[in-house]
Parts: C-alpha cells; sequence; structure tokens
C-alpha cells in the first residue's frame, strides 16, 4: 500500500466542506484504507497556478444553478485527502464519493456544492 490523494476542486462555504469531507470519510471507512492527512489550499502547491484560475467555473456554475442566493462565504478551494491504500481501493472509494456528490448522475441538476474531481 501506498499513499494517494484524492482531489476535488470545490466552491463551497464551511458545511459544504465539511459535507465533502465526512463523505470522503464515510467512503474510507468501508474500505482497507486510511486517511493519513489532507490539505485544504487556495493555491496548488509548488505552482504560482490559483485555485481561481482552474476552478473558476464552479463559481458560476453556483451562481447559475442558484440565481437567487448569495455565494457569501463560499469560495474556490482544492481538497486533498491523502490515502494510504492499494490503487484498487483508491480507484473504488474515489468512485463512491463521485457517485455521492452526485447521486443523479448524468440527468439535470442542481449541486449541493459544484465540484470537480481532478
Amino acid at each position: 500500500m501506498r499513499t494517494r490523494d484524492l482531489k476535488f476542486g470545490l466552491y463551497a462555504d464551511e458545511q459544504g466542506l465539511a459535507w465533502v469531507k465526512k463523505l470522503v470519510e464515510d467512503a474510507v471507512g468501508s474500505r482497507s484504507a486510511r486517511i493519513s492527512g489532507e490539505t485544504v489550499a487556495h493555491t496548488f502547491p509548488g505552482s504560482e497556478l490559483s485555485t481561481d484560475d482552474v476552478y473558476d467555473f464552479l463559481a458560476e456554475q453556483w451562481a447559475v444553478e442558484h440565481p437567487a442566493q448569495s455565494s457569501d462565504a463560499r469560495q474556490l478551494i482544492e481538497l486533498r485527502v491523502h490515502l494510504v491504500c492499494s490503487l484498487r481501493t483508491w480507484r473504488a472509494i474515489r468512485k463512491t464519493v463521485i457517485k455521492t456528490l452526485c447521486p443523479e448522475g448524468m440527468a439535470p441538476h442542481t449541486c449541493r456544492v459544484p465540484w470537480m474531481a481532478a
């Protein structure tokens, strides 16, 4: 087993970030893996590129899907969860988190937290 990262771009407030972290914890809890740490960043480590440049469409998505709501405390975030697991387990956890983030699949819907899996 080795350390692998789950990486998600989010447009979230504190509650939305906590919800996504809980989804990851729940997905990991049912598998032979463990979380060895996490990074919540607004810039990519070792890069001048900010999450604003990469994930800015998530803020636009929020505005389109929630036209009557203020974005207030929402911000563009990159969440990296460091997992110790096999590649097969990492893939299963990633698939579970994505399916939980977006249970409607490809059908039209409104995202609770706009996201992108990286």
